[in-house]
């Protein structure tokens, strides 16, 4: 197996930071675990923000002189002197030691911008031959038109071969949207024997954000929230004129740069801020570092909690817009808005499984949580569907959809005050471009829904009456969506308990032919496998009936998602040594398992050490298939199972991903009110997933 490969481009500014963060990616979450070396970084003496990234993002136990050998001045001195032998020999010793330690490792080659760029393309030849690597070369397509992406194609590819190096794949970034099918087409007509693909300029990345500005100019904030600070800068204007002109120029998205002498025009701003009938700006800088004149002061007080970050440095207008101007836009840790849309443009356009083959990338039989969680993006892009968001006023589930919308996931369709929605979308600079947003309020959706649900619930005596009102509820609007065909699943909880979420979809979808009840599982992702526990978080004690039940969904949503399922049905007691009325419900429930799926391997009554431990397992119960060796844990009740979980979440550190509802005829699925974005993508994903299997 090659446990190498070399990012090489021939000339700056190809947009390489992307093109690296999506190989990580797919190389970690195919590995678990990947070396990262820049061999040659612009400047020995300042730290490289693409290792600082690398390192940080994929938790990489290295320090950044692990992962960075040479600086470009120090190459330069080196080859200049005449001892360019000893760039490749403590390129090779650190690479020795790096694939010690990895599986695999990628070598990120220099970017032509440091003291050595004349001789940065033969030194990254070299290293790659000196290293064994095959190269995926990068071609920069920015501003040109299809026949000199052509050319430029050619010259990359030409050149590395040339030098005798084996070209694994060439990634040609940053072309232009208006023009990338007709690259694609000469691209492909010329063909090569390496795949070659075209990705889109993607803007955003291309624009620094107000925190890499202030980071630059050394800022300082009078105003406004640090999560605002991550928003990008689409454009720089100079406030000079008297504040009704301003007022006719700012832009979304804009840095307004004004003498901090100015009270007019920051009056002005900020009020515009707060309006919803001007564009939102994405910062306001203050110049010549005059104190906020006290009614100012008094001013933002009054308005409270404003999401315009009011910034003030000590340099004049024109010094301060000329600096702002050539500040770099950077891909930064924690910047997650930029990794998201890096990834997702990365990920729709290469064909990941044919570079793996290109690269021979063997999988680890290993599943690590980032793997697990690549997986189910992967299959839920496949074939995407569509999922309804109740809650779409909450900014964790507008954080949620920008991530999912950039990462070309699924569609989404939220719900909510559709002025309430947009301006919390608008305050956190949330782009729902693409987002098809719904106020049942005024939908004329619900007079229809209504009568079907009255139709429905006629044997509870529901009146027309009662079903208008209901339907106005989001969370009944979206379960009708998805009940009618219109979304393929819904994902709420994250405001609502779970009862709101639950009992909608007990009433108009309901549960599949055979099954009594339904159902949760959870995933539990540990550092080098995933399980599946159920029934954490609905039934509070199951007879005999239920538990066979939720074992039997269990084992479907295990195998549904690729993960081959040894049930347990867990309890205090192992094999037949156990007495009572408790171990005796477990026994029932695992006969009644085998009777009905004999095709499943199922154990119980068995102990979770038994079911987990190899060789408590075999001295448990010698011969068993499952002990030792379980996948889906079935839990007695819910007051062991939802205490187990998060036992093994806090004391492992394990990714608990759900809870996951099965037994419904469609998916619906709820969030815990404390959750993070990342359990809202994770839940979401896993609902397209559940769609597809339907």
């Amino acid at each position: 197996m090659a446990n190498r490969l070399y990012l090489a481009s021939l000339e700056p500014r190809a947009g390489r930071s992307l093109v690296t963060l999506g190989i990580m990616e797919l190389l970690t979450r195919r590995l678990g675990s990947v070396g990262y070396v820049r061999p040659v970084v612009p400047s020995s003496r300042e730290p490289d923000q693409r290792i600082e990234l690398m390192r940080r993002r994929y938790d990489l136990e290295l320090g950044p002189k692990d992962m960075a050998v040479f600086g470009s001045d120090q190459v330069a001195e080196l080859f200049g002197e005449g001892r360019g032998e000893e760039v490749f020999k403590g390129i090779l010793d650190v690479a020795q030691a790096m694939e010690g330690r990895f599986p695999f490792v990628l070598y990120d080659g220099s970017d032509y911008t440091g003291a050595a760029a004349a001789l940065e393309f033969d030194v990254n030849a070299q290293i790659a031959n000196h290293l064994g690597a095959p190269v995926l070369a990068v071609v920069n397509g920015a501003d040109r038109l299809p026949s000199e992406v052509l050319d430029a194609l050619h010259i990359a590819r030409e050149s590395l071969l040339g030098e005798g190096c084996t070209v694994a794949a060439i990634v040609v970034n940053r072309v232009d949207p208006a023009v990338i099918d007709e690259v694609r087409e000469t691209v492909e007509s010329e063909g090569t024997e390496e795949p070659v693909w075209v990705l889109p300029e993607a803007p955003m990345l291309a624009k620094p954000t107000v925190r890499e500005i202030v980071d630059e100019l050394a800022a300082d904030q009078l105003a406004g929230a640090v999560a605002d600070l991550d928003r990008e800068v689409t454009t720089i204007k100079i406030a000079a004129m008297s504040l009704p002109n301003v007022l006719d120029h700012i832009e979304e998205g804009a840095l307004i740069i004004t003498p901090g002498d100015r009270p007019d025009v920051i009056a002005g701003t900020l009020l515009a801020r707060t309006a919803s009938t001007f564009p939102n700006v994405a910062a306001l800088m203050l110049t010549g570092g005059f104190p906020l004149h006290r009614n100012l002061e008094k001013l933002l007080d009054g308005l409270g909690e404003i999401s315009l970050p009011l910034l003030s440095v000590g340099t004049d207008t024109w010094t301060t817009a000329r600096r702002v101007a050539d500040v770099p836009a950077v891909m930064r840790p924690g910047n997650e808005r930029k990794i998201e849309t890096a990834l997702g443009v990365f990920e729709e356009h290469v064909d990941t499984e044919l570079l793996e083959k290109r690269i021979e990338v063997t999988r680890t039989e290993r599943v690590t949580p980032l793997m697990f969680e690549y997986e189910l993006l992967q299959r839920a892009r496949a074939d995407r569907k569509r999922v309804v968001l109740p809650e779409g006023e909450d900014e964790r589930i507008l954080r949620a959809t920008e991530v999912l919308r950039r990462r070309n996931v699924v569609d989404l369709v939220l719900l909510g005050d559709l002025e309430q929605v947009r301006a919390r979308a608008d305050s956190v600079g949330i782009d729902l471009e693409d987002i098809e947003l719904i106020d049942p309020g005024e939908s004329d959706l619900v007079e229809d829904f209504a009568a079907e649900y009255t139709e429905l619930r006629a044997h509870k005596g529901v009146t027309m009456e009662f079903s208008l009102e209901t339907m106005l509820d989001v969370g009944y609007f979206g379960t009708m969506m998805v009940h009618r065909g219109m979304a393929d699943g819904m994902v709420s909880g994250a405001v609502h308990t779970t009862q709101h979420t639950i009992r909608p979809a007990f009433e108009i979808i309901r549960t599949k032919e055979g099954v009594s009840i339904v159902s949760s599982v959870f995933f539990m992702a540990l550092a080098d496998r995933v399980l599946v526990y159920g029934d954490c978080a609905v039934n509070p004690e199951p007879d005999a009936e239920g538990l066979a039940d939720i074992a039997i969904s269990s084992a479907t949503t295990a195998a549904a998602f690729g993960i081959e399922p040894k049930v347990a049905m867990l309890s205090y007691s192992t094999g037949e040594s156990g007495k009572g009325r408790a171990v005796e419900r477990v026994r029932e429930a695992t006969a009644l398992v085998r009777e009905r799926r004999p095709d499943l391997e199922v154990e119980g009554p068995i102990q979770y050490d038994a079911a987990i431990d190899a060789g408590v397992g075999a001295a448990k119960l010698p011969g068993s298939s499952v002990a030792g060796h379980a996948t889906v844990f079935i839990f007695p009740d819910l007051n062991t199972g939802n205490n187990t979980y998060k036992a093994v979440q806090r004391s492992s550190g394990a990714v608990a991903i759900g809870p996951v509802l099965q037994g419904l005829n469609k998916p619906v699925n709820d969030l815990s009110r404390g959750c993070l974005v990342d359990d809202i993508v994770n839940t979401v994903t896993i609902t397209a997933v559940q769609a597809q299997q339907e």
